[in-house]
């Protein structure tokens, strides 16, 4: 069976430790889905920029999945805007991007495991007063994108038992990470966790761990979990024929249903 080339998405980053964690995490990708040819591209900053991957693959199909956890201006202009070029020697649509999902909630739980959150009969659950967790992310001025992050909050706080998790912000949007550390505080939580939700290591992340007062949590990574959401998102984007002109934008996966994996961008 022909399959689509599977292009991995991410944003670039000038941090040598994000291309080292996407690369581990696509070799992932590839021992799970043997028979799938698996490309990197960057929307910036790093090598290689995702124009050049479209350019080296030869006439066919292509998905392209992006490592991008929700909706924002990556997802609704700037991804389009590249499969439009591509056309049409190259037949290409976008999946949804990664979040909300129980996959990226099931990466988090065990970063923050691996970081030290407590496990066994005593750990911090609904009746615990002292902890909460802000769930550290990169931040966009799209309220959808904050929505999307919001759903991940509370999906991550019914993991834990009904902990409190808040979402909190890097950059362009509130709260940021120490006002939402301060919000937890003065409702008496002081031992307050980092979940850091970024792809991969990088200034944001580390600057927000550095926030934690207590535990923080690494990036989402090249978790097995990850892999096998691209993987999920690449197939969701597989469920409609090729060949329909035009977009479909209708739902955005706000849901985690991969709505937004059914957007096509292929020549009429």
């Amino acid at each position: 069976m022909d399959h689509p080339t599977l292009v991995v998405v991410a944003h670039g980053s000038r941090d040598p430790r994000a291309l080292r964690t996407v690369t581990t995490l696509l070799d992932r990708v590839r021992e799970l889905r043997p028979g799938v040819d698996v490309r990197l591209g960057h929307i910036e900053i790093e090598e290689p920029l995702l124009s050049d991957t479209l350019a080296s693959l030869a006439t066919g199909r292509a998905v392209l999945v992006p490592l991008l956890l929700g909706r924002g201006v990556h997802i609704k202009r700037d991804l389009p805007a590249f499969a439009t070029a591509a056309a049409p020697r190259l037949e290409t649509r976008v999946a949804a991007p990664l979040g909300p999902h129980p996959l990226l909630v099931e990466t988090l739980y065990d970063r923050l495991l691996e970081a030290g959150w407590p496990t066994g009969p005593g750990r911090p659950g609904a009746h615990d007063r002292a902890a909460g967790v802000v769930l550290a992310a990169a931040g966009s001025r799209d309220p959808e994108s904050a929505a999307d992050t919001r759903r991940t909050a509370a999906l991550l706080g019914e993991r834990l038992g009904g902990v409190p998790v808040l979402p909190a912000y890097a950059s362009a949007a509130s709260p940021t990470v120490p006002e939402a550390l301060r919000a937890l505080a003065a409702r008496g939580r002081h031992r307050t966790a980092i979940a850091s939700y970024f792809t991969a290591p990088g200034h944001f992340a580390t600057r927000s761990a550095a926030d934690a007062p207590w535990i923080a949590a690494a990036p989402l990574g090249a978790h097995p979990a990850m892999a096998r959401l691209l993987l999920h998102r690449y197939d969701e984007a597989l469920g409609t024929a090729y060949g329909t002109a035009g977009h479909d934008t209708a739902g955005n996966g706000a849901a985690g249903n991969g709505a937004a994996g059914r957007r096509l961008l292929a020549p009429a």
